[in-house]
């Protein structure tokens, strides 16, 4: 199941990084006016950059959260970037709300797109049963 979407790991696991630098910049980029909105995305962004760093994707620096964990925790968050703004109530100012849903959207379907390991790994796997 996790080795059958085009995209590799490596390039979910970069764009992971860019979104969560985009969400902590967002606010001060954007104006937001918003508290609730500039406090969900410094700390979704926050939240986004420590758990790429340690997961076990290529790009992950320590490696600790399964690829299993991680697929699970990126369609969470996902779902939890477009519930945001209508949770916390700042669906009114529209920068904030088109980008925490289109996030939201994108990031689930880069996490339904991507091949977390090569087929080659895959198959070894297999074997191994």
């Amino acid at each position: 199941m996790l080795n059958e979407g085009p995209v590799p790991a490596v390039v979910h696991g970069s764009l992971e990084y860019v979104v969560a630098i985009l969400l902590i910049a967002a606010p001060f980029l954007l104006g937001f006016q918003a508290t609730a909105a500039t406090a969900a995305a410094v700390v979704a962004g926050l939240a986004l950059l420590a758990f790429t760093a340690t997961s076990a994707l290529p790009t992950g620096l320590i490696g600790s959260i399964t690829l299993g964990v991680h697929v699970t925790v990126d369609v969470v968050f996902a779902v939890l970037l477009v519930a945001l703004p209508f949770v916390l109530g700042f669906t009114d100012e529209g920068a904030p709300t088109a980008l925490f849903i289109a996030l939201g959207v994108l990031h689930l379907l880069l996490t339904i797109g991507t091949r977390f390991r090569d087929r080659v790994d895959a198959d070894d796997d297999e074997a191994a049963v």
